[in-house]
């Protein structure tokens, strides 16, 4: 399997993000992928290689115009404010909440960085613009390798993108690397596309972004939003909109889930994806399902990826994996490539 990499993910490094009422050194770090490429290394699994460059204009089939121009500008425009900008991080402080509007493109920086976000968890950094739209490239070249022929691919990048909207940033995401994938494989011809998403937090951006098409289904495994973020979407009572009514499966479970139960809930979404007639699937590729995750709550072991790896194979369906969480922990890499290598025997 190619893997294509993101050399350039390093130069967005958050200092801190916001948690539970305090400023804390940024989960969300280079090491993450760090470990897997060290991993994949180690076991040879298949080529690694740079991504292959895109328009922008392949962006904006998935994000708004006015919020990639945003997020390509922020940072000279958060320096221009003040010198001393550039030594730390934009981070959002206030929000376009209900009954206030989100149509209008106020004038004011920091008004405009609350109305592209959704947390104050998710720093931006000098180097964000940079390493998000490398990423997005190497989620692009994941899908075109796929859609070209290739049983699977993988897009080992950060930050990660299943939390990105069409017009804002959150849950440490900033471009949707797994929408961008999708739309690249409709875009090439394939007529229905499954992403299944299986980080422990719902991809709240992937699923907004599909909500109202039906060729393309959302599936997600993840912890119940009830108690875990991102908390306001993600419900099993959200099957989607419009002609894309039917076309979205959630399937939250409460912490403390171990690999049995889980698996069972794999299957059937693999099974829902199998009925809904995909002829390929993405993979958000969250591994916060570990058991020693330190901001999730599942239960599952490093050789119980290498199961997860082999039912995915199992549907038999082109396949593009796009690396998302899993934090601060150097299980990370030995989790993900459990993944990679399952699949790779479970032809």
């Amino acid at each position: 399997m190619i893997t294509f990499y993101n050399h350039l993910h390093a130069l967005h490094e958050g200092k801190l993000e916001m948690f539970r009422g305090e400023l804390v050194p940024c989960f969300e770090v280079p090491a993450r992928a760090d470990h897997v490429l060290k991993e994949l290394e180690r076991r040879q699994l298949g080529q690694v290689q740079a991504p292959l460059a895109f328009e922008d204009a392949a962006l904006t089939r998935v994000h708004a115009p006015r919020y990639l121009d945003f997020l390509a500008h922020a940072w000279g425009e958060w320096v221009a404010l003040d010198l001393a900008n550039a030594g730390r991080d934009a981070l959002p402080s206030v929000w376009p909440t209900r009954t206030l509007r989100s149509d209008v493109l106020p004038a004011n920086f920091s008004a405009r960085l609350g109305l592209f976000s959704s947390d104050a968890g998710s720093p931006l950094t000098s180097g964000t613009w940079t390493a998000a739209r490398a990423g997005a490239h190497c989620a692009l070249s994941a899908a075109q390798h796929v859609a070209g022929g290739a049983r699977a691919a993988f897009a080992l990048s950060r930050p990660p993108g299943h939390h990105a909207g069409m017009d804002f940033f959150g849950g440490y995401c900033f471009l949707n690397n797994a929408a961008l994938a999708t739309q690249q494989l409709r875009d090439q011809g394939v007529e229905r596309v499954a992403v299944l998403d299986i980080d422990y937090h719902h991809g709240n951006g992937t699923q907004s972004i599909f909500y109202d098409r039906a060729d393309v289904l959302f599936a997600s495994i993840h912890g119940d939003p009830s108690t875990e973020f991102p908390f306001f979407l993600g419900y099993a009572d959200e099957l989607g909109a419009g002609v894309g009514l039917g076309f979205n499966q959630n399937y939250p479970l409460p912490r403390g889930t171990d690999f049995a139960a889980w698996s069972a809930v794999l299957k059937t979404a693999l099974d829902r994806i199998h009925q809904f007639g995909a002829q390929a699937v993405v993979v958000s590729l969250g591994l916060d399902t570990f058991e020693g995750d330190p901001i999730s709550g599942f239960k599952l072991k490093s050789e119980d990826y290498l199961r997860v790896g082999e039912a995915i194979a199992g549907a038999g369906l082109p396949t593009v994996f796009v690396f998302e969480g899993g934090y601060a922990v150097e299980e990370v890499g030995v989790n993900a490539v459990n993944v990679l290598e399952g699949f790779a025997q479970g032809r």
